[in-house]
């Protein structure tokens, strides 16, 4: 049975669905996620570029396999504004907004990021996705909130907006126009934002969503809007998109490779942040890889129905939580609702205002935009702040081509967190005898130490980015104490070796050897000892210089100083726990 779970994980769900009062749970959940899911799928594909049914396809098949083959019991998936946004920017370049061309782009696309999120989850390559770290994603959400709010002010004010290689010029020609204001669709944007304010506010059981464009739309077809001179959805086809294998063009899909990945690690990263904050509340377990899985087969599945990207939506996720959803049972109910609604309910959905989709998206990306976290990236670490203040502000100088905001972000995060591991923590230690620990004497300068004796602890991996900058650390220190004989180095905080730091400490065995200096080891982990041993560096530094703990290291390292008749066997070690002569309290600093 665990196999077939394995293959199959929505048969973990059975135990579940045969507990009282479950599957109605899950059904009252389901519906509740797609009466508000149905006229927000309609709103993101428009903001993706593509005609407002293709929403409904989107919203149909994807969210119903996601569940299926994810882990979270509660995530929907289906259309969310920062991908949709995503799938835009991409294919514009390519094909005019709307035409069939951008169409098939659109559904290739969502082929290619299935292909490449299935193939992570497949091979158990979930952690790729930490490459874009938490503070670049901040910095990009933000901006793109910015930038899809921005983007639907033409419709609500009923004016042309053009579309050209700046979006913030593109902007400023909106706010040239808005004295040719269509006075009826401004109106109906204000509406539908007051509606859903209101319905949040003091009723926020009831999906506002839902009561905005309903509301809005009989009011349209009872004034007759469009003959006024508003724009409407217009026509929906009625019926199930055909099942067909997406045009696969070759050339295009080359094009297309590096918008892929960016979508596929965005879309996941949202995904798996929602899921993860859910599983917190349920107690439930979520396995990246499988999500992988989930995400993947769901945009492969949904290109065949005519679905272009999606991902995890937080919105309609935490709907579907508080609405009391047990397992993923909801998401297929949601799936069956956008079924009915595709079959029988598409001519009610003529006459719905474009301005009302557009305040749709406008409500929903409100909750994308917070710069406390930037804040708060800042205050954890400078570079953290600093790599999410340029991805802010790149995403948006680069709009409409928002991959390229996200792609300097993560690059200058990975660079920093590379500077970072080049200079890590290096400290000269000294007995600090209130606790009888080592401490730096960078920060406590009158700490005793011994003139013999450097002690030096180091607090980074050892590899190719940073060996000479720990060989000049050991040198420097060597430098400033010209009577050492013996150097220890404390590696508690030493997690890798690689090549070039096996080849950095066997010359600086030989070289410090040859100057009567020993270089003397303790608390090497397992991982790092792997690494001596199979290169024969362990001989070379010798099996008597290596330790388990600093305080063992100096006890032999005194026992091999008195052996040698330098020192006089009653004279004060000072960098020992347990000291041979005592020093006056008063001249310790505290």
């Amino acid at each position: 049975m665990k196999n077939w779970q394995h293959l199959f994980p929505f048969l973990q769900w059975t135990e579940d669905l045969r507990q009282p009062g479950v599957l109605r749970d899950d059904l009252i959940a389901g519906v509740t996620v797609a009466l508000i899911l149905i006229p927000q799928s309609m709103a993101y594909a428009q903001l993706a570029g593509l005609p407002a049914y293709y929403g409904l396809y989107a919203a149909f098949l994807p969210g119903i396999i996601g569940a299926l083959w994810g882990s979270s019991k509660q995530l929907a998936t289906g259309p969310v504004a920062v991908v949709s946004l995503l799938t835009a920017s991409a294919l514009v370049p390519f094909a005019t907004l709307g035409s069939e061309q951008f169409v098939a782009l659109a559904i290739m696309l969502a082929m290619l990021v299935g292909i490449f999120q299935l193939s992570l989850g497949i091979f158990k390559l979930g952690v790729v996705v930490n490459f874009i770290s938490h503070p670049v994603i901040i910095g990009f959400t933000n901006a793109a909130a910015i930038i899809i709010g921005l983007s639907q002010l033409n419709k609500v004010f009923g004016v042309e907006k053009p579309r050209s290689e700046s979006f913030i010029n593109d902007i400023l020609v909106v706010f040239q126009h808005i004295g040719d204001t269509h006075i009826l669709t401004l109106a109906m944007g204000v509406s539908a934002f007051v509606i859903m304010w209101g319905v949040k506010k003091y009723i926020p059981k009831v999906p506002g969503v839902l009561v905005a464009v309903v509301s809005t739309t009989l009011v349209s077809w009872l004034i007759g809007f469009e003959s006024l001179g508003g724009k409407v959805v217009g026509i929906i086809p009625s019926g199930l998109p055909s099942m067909q294998l997406p045009d696969m063009d070759l050339s295009m899909a080359g094009s297309l490779f590096t918008s892929a990945i960016v979508i596929s690690m965005v879309g996941f990263m949202e995904a798996i942040s929602i899921a993860k904050a859910m599983a917190a509340k349920t107690k439930d377990r979520i396995d990246p890889n499988k999500e992988l899985i989930g995400q993947g087969l769901a945009n492969i599945v949904g290109s065949f129905s005519q679905s272009y990207p999606v991902s995890g939506s937080f919105s309609r996720s935490a709907v579907n939580l508080n609405a009391g959803a047990k397992t993923g049972m909801s998401a297929v109910f949601t799936g069956l609702i956008v079924l009915i609604a595709l079959l029988f309910l598409t001519p009610l959905l003529y006459h719905l205002p474009q301005a009302v989709l557009a305040a749709v998206i406008m409500m929903a990306v409100t909750g994308l935009i917070n710069f406390k976290a930037i804040k708060h990236a800042w205050q954890a670490h400078k570079h953290d702040g600093a790599a999410s203040i340029i991805t802010f502000f790149a995403t948006l100088g680069f709009a409409p081509h928002l991959d390229n905001g996200i792609m300097i972000g993560a690059g200058l995060a990975l660079g920093l967190y590379l500077y970072r591991t080049m200079r890590p923590r290096v400290a000269v230690l000294g007995r600090y005898a209130k606790d009888n620990t080592l401490r730096d004497i960078s920060v406590h300068p009158d700490l005793p130490t011994d003139e013999h004796i450097v002690v030096i602890r180091y607090d980074g991996s050892l590899y190719f980015a940073n060996v000479a900058y720990f060989e000049d650390a050991i040198l420097g220190a060597l430098a400033d104490r010209p009577k050492t004989r013996y150097v220890l180095v404390v590696a508690d905080g030493i997690n890798q070796l690689d090549a070039s730091g096996e080849q950095v400490l066997h010359l600086l065995v030989e070289r410090l050897g040859s100057n009567g200096i020993t270089l003397v080891f303790s608390g090497l982990k397992r991982q790092v000892l792997k690494v001596i041993k199979k290169t024969g560096l362990y001989s070379t530094i010798g099996a008597q210089n290596i330790f388990s703990t600093e305080d063992i290291a100096l006890k032999a390292i005194y026992e091999w100083m008195t052996e040698g008749g330098a020192e006089d066997e009653n004279a004060f070690c000072p960098l020992l726990p347990e000291q041979k002569r005592k020093v006056p309290e008063e001249q310790i600093p505290f």
